[in-house]
């Protein structure tokens, strides 16, 4: 095996490690995954279309990326400073807010395909 093939898989193995610390230890990355498993589950079942199955996609994989992302800066922050201070509070709280602004996008976005689908089979 190549030593670019074994450092991709290396890569690929440090990646999947992230995901699984993710679903161990943090439980807003698991609330984010249930709901993702959710939605797929909904647009599966009421058939959305091709651009629909996109745009989810899209929203899921940015909401957990982003999940992923707050809770590395928290820790981060944490290691570095492990007393509560004000400049911290505030790092972690904007990256909190970024995941809270894609949630809430992604979120109506949800309602803007799924709900229409849910109120013509009534």
């Amino acid at each position: 095996m190549s030593s670019v093939l074994k450092k991709i898989l290396r890569s690929f193995g440090y990646a999947f490690n992230g995901l699984r610390e993710a679903v161990r230890s943090e439980l807003n990355f698991r609330i984010h995954l249930f709901a993702a498993v959710l939605i797929i589950l909904v647009c599966r079942f009421l058939g959305v279309s091709k651009i629909e199955w996109l745009l989810v996609i899209i929203c899921i994989s940015t909401v957990m990326a982003l999940e992923l992302i707050n809770t590395a800066i928290e820790k981060l922050c944490d290691f570095v400073s492990p007393e509560k201070r004000p400049a911290i509070k505030i790092i972690k709280d904007l990256s909190a807010a970024a995941v809270l602004i894609a949630a809430i996008g992604a979120l109506l976005i949800g309602m803007f395909i799924v709900l229409p689908k849910i109120i013509a089979r009534l």
